[in-house]
């Protein structure tokens, strides 16, 4: 850190009420204090902070995510590879009798967990050798995301409390997830399930409590048991594309009536859907079922869960989706311009980070309307001339 930043004092968001910055280790010293206030032993929260450090490699990551812009094309053909569908397959056969049990009491499917399981571990093989302490306490004190961050802390001291912690030994992502999903401490504290039986949750080490408390976490962010989350579609040439996006859901009957069909099955009727064009209306098309918002709290990137949810299809037998021909879409540069330029015309586009999010794809799609463009929400090198 820059020693004029370091050098600030704590500083105190005025919405969330959540300290961050200043010196390092005044900075846990507070959190020493606010632990011992919420009523946790003063040696157990002494043994706990006692070796945590700043991570400069996880603000490096944190400031890198370059992967999300990707479109989603490149995106899903460079993730959903064909070793990764094969040992999706080999693990739905390892743990059948837990993603039976899974499916019969919280609804949530097979396919969904794998994906997940697949795409954020390669199903346990690598989950990450940042401390996790170390990592929490490093965002907790950067004034970037503190309100999410400084919580998971305090979740931690819960989890090693109750022997399920280590502070010097567990590891995980550079944004202190831990485990073979990839869960974060307050969500193991909420969803935590212990699967095998052995008296603890091991989210590391044991794939049934992994998969029991990702299907507990998702049934309690409002997954809806048994109901469809993506279906590949074919969409008429003349829709309404005004009327695609996720912000745009109908009744199935009302989409059929337009001439929209499922391409390898039928479309869930007695559902809403909303359609989805990740490419614009020239690439690929999907229906979304209200189970696939839920996603969404998992993970906020669109492209990771629009990936995610058809990775999931995939693993449950859908084909390979059908490309088509999307037309080329903006360069990182480019994406940063446009999102300035909607920003100007006042439009919230949730930052300008080059990468093409759901509120840019509204934005975009409402310029679209406004200059009699096909509003498919998918920015061009053309939109942005017209911009």
């Amino acid at each position: 850190m820059r020693p004029i930043v370091a050098a600030i004092v704590m500083l105190v968001l005025p919405q969330t009420a959540v300290a961050c910055g200043g010196r390092f280790g005044d900075f846990v010293s507070e959190l020493r204090r606010e632990a011992i206030a919420m009523g946790h032993d003063p040696q157990t929260v002494t043994a706990f902070f006692a070796h945590v450090r700043q991570d400069p490699a996880v603000l490096r990551a944190d400031r890198s995510q370059g992967v999300f812009r990707k479109s989603f094309i490149d995106f899903a053909r460079a993730v959903i590879r064909r070793d990764r569908l094969e040992n999706g397959r080999r693990n739905a056969q390892k743990y059948g009798p837990v993603f039976d049990r899974i499916e019969a009491e919280l609804g949530v499917p097979r396919g969904i967990l794998l994906a997940f399981w697949g795409l954020e571990t390669d199903f346990g093989a690598v989950q990450g050798k940042f401390n996790t302490l170390n990592a929490l306490v490093t965002l907790a004190h950067d004034c970037r995301r503190p309100e999410l961050f400084r919580p998971q802390i305090f979740a931690a001291l819960e989890l090693y409390e109750r022997g399920d912690f280590d502070p010097r030994r567990t590891t995980g992502a550079w944004a202190g997830e831990i485990g073979m999903v990839q869960m974060l401490p307050e969500d193991i504290l909420r969803n935590g399930v212990d699967g095998d039986g052995d008296g603890h949750v091991r989210l590391k080490t044991s794939a049934p409590d992994a998969l029991m408390s990702a299907a507990h976490m998702l049934r309690g962010l409002g997954w809806r048991p048994n109901e469809p989350w993506l279906q590949e579609i074919v969409v008429p040439s003349d829709l309404d594309w005004s009327r695609t996006g996720l912000n745009h859901p109908r009744r199935i009957e009302e989409w059929e009536r337009m001439g929209v069909r499922g391409r390898s099955a039928p479309l869930a009727r007695g559902l809403s859907g909303a359609i989805l064009l990740p490419m614009g209306r020239k690439g690929p098309a999907f229906m979304a079922y209200p189970n696939f918002s839920v996603l969404f709290e998992w993970n906020r990137s669109f492209v990771y869960v629009t990936t995610a949810a058809y990775f999931a299809t995939r693993l449950e037998g859908a084909p390979v989706f059908d490309p088509r021909n999307p037309e080329p879409g903006l360069t990182t540069q480019q994406m940063k311009e446009l999102q300035r330029r909607l920003v100007a015309r006042g439009h919230d586009v949730g930052g300008v980070d080059g990468i093409l999010g759901e509120k840019t794809r509204e934005a975009v799609q409402k310029e679209q309307v406004r200059l009699g463009l096909p509003a498919d929400a998918w920015p061009t090198p053309a939109l942005l001339g017209r911009l």
